[in-house]
C-alpha cells in the first residue's frame, strides 16, 4: 500500500474501500438485485465480451440501477458470443446472444428498466450458471 501524503489520497482509498464494501453487501443479497452474468471464456473475450461487461458496469451505474455484473466462464453458446445472462429479482434467468454495446443498451432500457423482452434471447436449456 502506498503512503498517504494528502487528504485526496485518503479520500481515494476511502472510495475504493466503500466500493468493495458495496459489492460485498450486494452479493450477499443477490436475489433482490438484478444480476448480469457475462460469459468471459476465450470465445466470449475474442468476440467482445470485455467491452460489453465494461459497458454494462458503467451504464447500470450511470442509470442508478443496482445490479451485480458478474464475470463467468463458458455458457456453452460459442456460436452466439458475446452472451449474457440477466436475472431479474423473482424471475427466471434469460440468456441473450450476440450482445454488443447497442444490444446491451437495449437490454438495460427495455428489459431491465421496463420488463419488455428484447430480440436475441437464446432458449433456456439449463437452470442457471
Amino acid at each position: 500500500m502506498s503512503k498517504i501524503k494528502s487528504l485526496d489520497d485518503l479520500r481515494k482509498i476511502k472510495a475504493i474501500v466503500e466500493e468493495k464494501m458495496k459489492l460485498r453487501e450486494n452479493s450477499a443479497n443477490s436475489e433482490i438485485h438484478v444480476q448480469v452474468k457475462v460469459a468471459m471464456a476465450t470465445c466470449g473475450i475474442a468476440s467482445g465480451a470485455k467491452t460489453v461487461m465494461e459497458f454494462m458496469i458503467e451504464e447500470l451505474e450511470k442509470r442508478n440501477i443496482t445490479a451485480l455484473v458478474i464475470q463467468t466462464g463458458c455458457m456453452g453458446y460459442c456460436f452466439a458470443e458475446p452472451t449474457i445472462e440477466v436475472t431479474m429479482p423473482g424471475k427466471d434467468p434469460i440468456v441473450f446472444g450476440y450482445v454488443d454495446t447497442s444490444k446491451a443498451d437495449q437490454i438495460i432500457e427495455k428489459y431491465i428498466k421496463r420488463g419488455e423482452l428484447v430480440d436475441g434471447i437464446i432458449p433456456k436449456n439449463y437452470e442457471s450458471i
